[in-house]
């Protein structure tokens, strides 16, 4: 039984917990009204729109002195409520928020096979996706109107004799990066990742800000060109389309198949101290024509996550299943681990439990292998891919997203602990394996480019890329302003 006076400051989860859905349609209908899609045209409406969509997470997505921070949605979960999830989520409640034990309301409804209650989440997050995203569009193009234009190189890659294989569970790439006017273009060729193979793609993402000059491609449109299978996708296409009810029940039947599974960098508390040299001063060094300051990242653990998703494939069915699609498909994808090494992470997942209740850098994706399978579309779902791209894709390769770092090994420690407590995600059926690693970064005050007008450019590519919103979390949140990651 809950102790309502917990949850006081909380009007939401006070009318959810009460199973009182009249009461949380009179607090949802009080809210500020969302724009649709197409209603906001210049950058002052979307400025506008946003303060709005704050006003409306301020109430529905309150976590700040909750028990487990949970959200509502996720007390509806744990209630089993659809008919609260699905009033929650037709007014904006943000489903990939995460409890302090790292799940969002949707990975805790499939892993508690509350299939109703993850329909009515699946029913609503593309097209909120899809709203959110147009009214963000025009304040975007707005601002990158109004910056340089400029060509630039992203490469990561990921290096540690800690964990020998990290290197190919966070898979490298090196973004090619083109900005002129509103207008931007980007080639990568990492395509897809299901946690332990990657997809590769030469292809490239060419947004048209302002549209082009013969009319028939749209401002804001997106357009995806692979260039070796010599194919053009308009990436937003159907992108607002509301699912039908055998879509949400594929959808959902499709996150349930394989249990749960992600490698993850955790750096919400990171720090960054400076090498010194031996007089004591800030270390130097030349990267490319920049002078850098040298900096080693504390307090990043990289961690493997697991959790058992009642009746669905075991890893070794999966890999086998796996492994006997590719071939008949002909495919070629890129194993990662060795069948030796996944023992090793098998018996390292096996041996240890979850460690600290930190909160997971990074939100939304379900995390599980099988619908991961077919990720073509843009923010998710219909197009056979589930809501955003992996969190094991995204968390591998937040590490170089975070920094653009190789890993040190002087105080690499393992952590290995049985959880306990009650709510969702008891820990039961949970473990994790967690080594802590010390990234080194190299910091500039002298790059053209300042992370303040990367971050509009980042924005249009967050969607499609996940890594790419690790990166621009990073940029925000933990390097010191004024400063640029050059390597």
């Amino acid at each position: 039984m809950d102790d309502l006076s917990r949850y006081a400051h909380s009007p939401a989860h006070i009318a959810v917990l009460r199973r009182d859905h009249a009461a949380l349609r009179r607090i949802v209908a009080a809210l500020p009204r969302l724009p649709e899609a197409g209603e906001v045209t210049t950058e002052a409406e979307s400025l506008a729109a946003e303060l709005r969509a704050d006003a409306v997470s301020a109430v529905l997505d309150v976590r700040e002195g909750i028990p487990g921070r949970e959200t509502p949605l996720h007390v509806a979960v744990r209630l089993g409520d659809a008919v609260a999830a699905d009033v929650l989520m037709a007014a904006g409640a943000d489903w990939s928020l995460q409890n302090d034990r790292g799940w969002s309301s949707l990975q805790e409804a499939v892993c508690s096979r509350q299939d109703a209650v993850a329909a009515a989440i699946a029913r609503h997050y593309q097209p909120l996706a899809w709203a959110k995203w147009c009214r963000r569009l025009p304040r975007l193009v707005a601002t990158a109107s109004r910056m340089r234009d400029f060509y630039m190189e992203i490469s990561f890659h990921f290096e540690s004799s800690v964990i020998p294989f990290i290197g190919r569970i966070a898979p490298s790439d090196t973004y090619r990066i083109w900005k002129r006017g509103a207008n931007l273009r980007a080639d990568m060729t990492l395509a897809g990742f299901d946690g332990f193979r990657i997809q590769r793609s030469d292809q490239s993402f060419i947004f048209f800000g302002e549209g082009d000059s013969s009319g028939r491609i749209p401002a804001g449109a997106l357009i995806v060109l692979a260039h070796r299978e010599k194919e053009v996708a308009n990436a937003l296409e159907g992108a607002g389309a509301r699912p039908s009810e055998s879509e949400v029940a594929r959808e959902v039947a499709l996150m349930a198949q394989t249990n749960m599974y992600r490698p993850g960098i955790d750096v919400t508390k990171a720090e960054l101290v400076p090498h010194l040299n031996w007089r004591r001063q800030d270390r130097t060094e030349a990267v490319g024509p920049w002078k850098a300051k040298v900096y080693e990242m504390h307090h990043v653990t990289v961690s493997v996550k697991s959790r058992k998703v009642p009746g669905a494939m075991t890893d070794e069915e999966l890999f086998a299943a796996a492994a006997e699609e590719e071939e008949g498909a002909g495919g070629a994808p890129e194993d990662l681990l060795t069948a030796e090494e996944r023992m090793q992470l098998d018996s390292a997942l096996r041996a240890g439990g979850n460690s600290d209740n930190e909160e997971w850098d990074g939100n939304g994706g379900v995390g599980n292998e099988a619908a991961g399978k077919e990720r073509k579309g843009w923010f998710g779902g219909w197009n056979g891919k589930k809501p955003e791209e992996g969190d094991r894709a995204a968390a591998g390769k937040k590490a170089v997203d975070s920094r653009k770092a190789a890993s040190s090994t002087k105080t690499a420690t393992t952590k290995k602990k049985k959880t306990g407590g009650g709510g969702l995600g008891d820990g039961k059926n949970e473990s994790e394996y967690r080594k802590g690693l010390r990234p080194v970064l190299w910091l500039t005050e002298d790059f053209p480019l300042k992370t303040e007008e990367l971050l509009p450019l980042l924005d249009i590519l967050a969607n499609k890329v996940k890594a790419v919103r690790r990166l621009r979390e990073l940029l925000t949140t933990k390097l010191p302003p004024g400063t640029f990651p050059v390597k």
